[in-house]
This record gives structure tokens, C-alpha cells and sequence, in this order.
């Protein structure tokens, strides 16, 4: 069996708070906004069930037809779905795997444009970290005051100490290329 995909172990995740449809699904991740976390999209949901279905990971338990909407599938994870989703949380947290994001790519060739570009860019993402920062703060303010436990969330953390961490190693290097400490190579090919 193939490991699960981030949406896969998010719909499995849901799953084993209770039955629910796709639908709900999608809802239910967009609604604690889980699309910082995983690409969300309902198609990519309706098709992970599909495909955990065939994995025999979640099985349907029901459909439901409210007024003129189409019928809805119920799916529970079973005993197995519970089980790789344990394994694939285990693994993903005591294995470091790198990713290959594109942010670090960029950033190995932004040599190729010149340097008053560069910092322009840098410090564009700059204030795009400090809104994200923001709204991490707003969101971390709002699930305390409604008295979230800590383990739904601590994530949110994580991901701000990570845009913090960028912000400030760029704001760095923007100075750094500012004030000619870190001398820029990018020659005019014209």
C-alpha cells in the first residue's frame, strides 16, 4: 500500500472524529483552515474517499438525500484506516524528508535578476510573511478565547515560528544586499 497523501491522512483524520460525507469533509477543513496546511480542493476529497474506499481504508456507512441535493455517501475509516493513518503520523513526524519546495530553487537563482530587483521581491515576501504572521496570531488568539485544547492547534505555531524564522533571515539578507556585505554577481546580458 502506497503511504498516504497529506489530504488522505486529513480525510482520515476527520474520519475518526466521526461517519461523515465528502462534502462535509471539504467543509469541515476549510472551516478550521486546514488549506495552510494541505492543498484543498472538494474534487481532491471526493476523489481521496474514492480511492481510501478501494484501499479498504474507510467503507460507506449510509446515504442521505436532504430536500433537492444529491445524494450524500456516509464513510466511517475502519480498523485498517486507523491503523495506517497511525503509522503515516508516526512516520511523518520522526522522519525529516525534504520536500523540495520552490521558495529555496528561487532563491538559489535569484542571482539571475539584478540586485535592486531582488530586494524589491524580498521585501514584497517580506510583508506577505508578516500578514501571514498576523493572521496566525489571530488565529491562535481566537481558538484560546474559545478554549480549543492546544493539541488541535499547536500547528498554527509551528507555521507562524516558521514565517517568523523566514521573515527575519530575509529581512537579513535584504540588508545584507543593501548595504553591499553580500555582494551580487548578476551581470546584464544585454
Amino acid at each position: 500500500m502506497a503511504d498516504l497523501t497529506p489530504v488522505g491522512m486529513a480525510v482520515l483524520a476527520l474520519l475518526n472524529e466521526r461517519p461523515m460525507h465528502a462534502y462535509e469533509m471539504y467543509q469541515l477543513l476549510m472551516s478550521r483552515e486546514e488549506d495552510r496546511l494541505i492543498k484543498v480542493r472538494l474534487g481532491t476529497v471526493y476523489h481521496t474517499v474514492e480511492r481510501l474506499a478501494g484501499q479498504r481504508l474507510v467503507e460507506a456507512t449510509g446515504v442521505d438525500r436532504a430536500g433537492n441535493r444529491p445524494e450524500r455517501t456516509t464513510y466511517a475509516i475502519t480498523a485498517e484506516g486507523d491503523a495506517a493513518l497511525r503509522r503515516r503520523i508516526s512516520t511523518a513526524i520522526e522522519t525529516p524528508v525534504y520536500e523540495y519546495p520552490l521558495f529555496p530553487v528561487a532563491l538559489s537563482e535569484a542571482h539571475n535578476l539584478p540586485a535592486d530587483e531582488t530586494v524589491r521581491l524580498l521585501v514584497r515576501r517580506i510583508e506577505l510573511l508578516q500578514e501571514q504572521v498576523d493572521e496566525l496570531d489571530a488565529t491562535i488568539a481566537r481558538v484560546r478565547t474559545e478554549d480549543v485544547q492546544e493539541a488541535y492547534w499547536f500547528v498554527a505555531d509551528y507555521l507562524r515560528t516558521q514565517a517568523v524564522a523566514e521573515r527575519d533571515w530575509l529581512q537579513t539578507i535584504v540588508e545584507r544586499i543593501e548595504s553591499k556585505d553580500l555582494p551580487w554577481p548578476y551581470r546584464s546580458k544585454n
